[in-house]
């Protein structure tokens, strides 16, 4: 099969077809002042500009197992072939001849995806598997491998695919939502829901671009992002990870969101498809219901522009419509998104999501890959997925047309992103954490901030001021970023290896100035007292009740707000900062703030970027993309509604104070 692709590879090789239609138009999307990497061309997926000669073999590389850690050696023998030569070939003709010469076992191997934790390299090799992933906390050895262990780890996968029968390379995914937030040392950006409250699409555009080079320094290039859940109820736990409430706000961000990714060579994962945040009562994995107008208005209205953007992948969500497993309707993957929407990437699982399916596995892949769904994300029955796709052929359940749709899809995002050009391709490790990105999610971070309340012009203070700064989020980093960094369920750590703490952060400022940072909260003039929710991720967060002290909320928030009364009576000027991935009920604490903020979960440039507002060296800019309900049964009320009111909930959807 590998001598079969080498010489497809030099039939294609100076043939004069027309450059690739797989680049992006911008008509929908512009900004201005975007740079260019080096290592792009206009409307095009490459990797270099450079002619590489044509080469039957790699040096013998030894390698590190990622399951076994034994160490083996592995002759890779492949075909490179020149980018220039690639990059203008039609990729139609190309992957057609490709897919006929496939076995019907190479094809099923294509449509499933394995967890880096269960598949060796030698097993890469035997099943010539189509995809890999590292789920949320997924390292290559430990929690703060360095970016040289995780390429290791990547590129010795890739040789084993390219050794596999059919010498397809690998595509590698890992869930960068706020960054390359698996790799220790990584820039940490704000999640969704703060950058949602910047309603910026340029900002995000850039931190697309800054987030694919950092996963690139590891050469993975697959990332299962952007969310695009339009969040109906706040007491869901994966709130943090859609931009807002509305559509409005997803339909202006998400063109922004995509592009860059792709336009830097890494594919973007438009998810969860669809309805993920509609569910009844904020159930995690639950039930939507509505009508198909309201579905269509509300959750699909982002995906039009996801694939107007030319969105390689998107993920299936594992909430039903109507009772119906969203995994398992061709009604709504099949007949909307591919035929009426003319989607032409490939559609992914979720983790384990086709084993809700009713029946036995093998009618739950049957069901999913009838359903539309061309990759199955298998992280451990991989190899069972395999069989029974393989069963299900042969047993006319699946026929072979929907195998060579799927696989076609598969090999095209493949080809568009340059893995059969150089599936080897990296960025030096100069990108992660540099300067550029960090004053980025920094710039992000401050405009993410929505000031909620400002009496008696508590706020901006003055560098001169003696204050005194507590709470459990006020020296902790990890409680900035939250959820879905370093791992699955988040950090607490107070040091993450990247970030400054507001505590430091303001203290620098005083420092440098006339100001005092005080030991007690009875000598200062200022009191600034950061509460805070605990990391969370998925249904973990699922709290119907999102107080300031219930649920998720951190341990220490009670005895903080005690603080805040007692020094508030004492005539102190008392600043409040929540760190939290939703609008909190405040009850009635929030009278014992002359100023409060919600700064979201900023990343680890948060610290910086909530000093620089404190202390007014920039003014505030965020609104609210989200309804601040008043109370428990508040919850649900959005701006979506026909008679919403302002009026109704503490803070309406659009609000935000500024200085000027």
């Amino acid at each position: 099969m590998k001598k079969l692709i080498s010489f497809l590879l030099l039939i294609f090789i100076g043939l004069s077809f027309a450059a690739c239609t797989g680049g992006f138009s911008t008509t929908l999307f512009t900004t201005t002042d975007v740079a260019t990497n080096d290592f792009m061309t206009d409307n095009e997926t490459t990797v270099d500009s450079t002619t590489v000669g044509v080469t039957d073999t790699f040096p013998t590389t030894t390698i590190t197992d990622p399951v076994t850690t034994a160490f083996t050696t592995i002759p890779i023998t492949t075909t490179t072939w020149t980018t220039e030569d690639v990059t203008t070939t039609e990729p139609v003709d190309f992957i057609n001849v490709l897919l006929a010469s496939l076995t019907l076992r190479e094809k099923a191997s294509q449509m499933v995806q394995a967890e880096r934790g269960s598949i060796s390299n030698e097993q890469v090799t035997q099943y010539g598997i189509g995809s890999i992933l590292s789920g949320g906390g997924s390292h290559p050895t430990a929690y703060d491998d360095s970016v040289d262990t995780w390429y290791n780890m990547y590129s010795n996968y890739q040789t084993a695919a390219l050794n596999s029968s059919s010498g397809i390379p690998i595509i590698y995914g890992i869930d960068a939502v706020h960054g390359n937030n698996n790799l220790y040392g990584a820039t940490i950006f704000p999640h969704n829901i703060g950058l949602g409250m910047t309603n910026n699409p340029e900002l995000i555009y850039n931190i697309s671009k800054a987030t694919a080079e950092e996963m690139l320094v590891t050469g993975i290039n697959w990332t299962f992002a952007p969310a695009f859940s339009v969040v109906q109820n706040i007491g869901w736990g994966r709130t943090y990870e859609g931009f807002s409430e509305n559509p409005e706000i997803h339909v202006n961000l998400a063109q922004a969101a995509i592009l860059e990714f792709e336009e830097n060579g890494v594919s973007a994962t438009a998810k969860h498809y669809l309805g993920d945040g509609g569910t009844v009562g904020g159930i995690d994995q639950g039930n939507v219901i509505g009508t198909e107008e309201l579905i269509r208005q509300i959750h699909l209205a982002p995906y039009y522009q996801a694939v107007a953007a030319g969105v390689d992948t998107i993920m299936i969500s594992y909430n039903s419509i109507n009772g119906i497993k969203i995994h398992g309707s061709s009604y709504w993957i099949n007949d909307v998104l591919k035929e009426e929407m003319g989607f032409d990437g490939f559609i992914i699982s979720d983790w384990n999501a086709i084993h809700q399916l009713p029946g036995s596995f093998y009618d739950q892949v049957v069901s999913s890959v009838n359903a539309g769904i061309d990759m199955l994300m298998e992280p451990y029955d991989w190899a069972a997925a395999i069989d029974n796709i393989v069963l299900a052929v042969n047993n006319s359940d699946i026929s072979v047309e929907r195998i060579d749709d799927a696989v076609r899809r598969i090999l095209t995002v493949k080809y568009e992103r340059g893995l059969f050009d150089d599936p080897f391709y990296k960025l030096d490790s100069s990108y992660l954490y540099s300067q550029e990105h960090q004053d980025l999610a920094r710039q992000a971070a401050r405009e993410s901030l929505v000031l909620l309340k400002n009496d008696n012009n508590s706020l901006p203070l003055s560098k001169n001021d003696n204050v005194y700064i507590t709470g459990p989020a006020s020296d902790n980093v990890g409680l900035l970023c939250s959820g879905w960094t370093t791992y699955w369920q988040g950090n607490p750590a107070a040091d993450i290896g990247v970030g400054t703490s507001i505590l430091d952060a303001m203290a620098g400022v005083l420092n440098t100035n006339s100001g005092t940072l005080s030991n007690s909260w009875q000598a200062a003039d200022t009191v600034v007292i950061v509460l805070a929710e605990n990391p969370y991720s998925e249904g973990v967060g699922d709290n119907s009740n999102p107080t300031l002290t219930n649920g998720n909320a951190h341990t220490q928030n009670y005895e903080s707000l005690l603080l805040a009364q007692e020094a508030q009576n004492a005539g102190k000027n008392v600043v409040g900062v929540l760190v939290s991935g939703r609008p909190l009920l405040l009850e009635n604490y929030l009278q014992y703030f002359d100023s409060f903020v919600a700064a979201w979960l900023p990343g680890s440039e948060g610290g910086l970027a909530i000093s620089d507002l404190l202390f007014g060296d920039y003014d505030f800019v965020g609104k609210l993309s989200f309804t601040w309900p008043a109370d428990v049964t508040q919850i649900g009320y959005t701006s979506n509604r026909e008679d919403y009111d302002e009026n109704y909930p503490l803070f309406p959807y659009g609000y935000g104070l500024k200085y000027n």
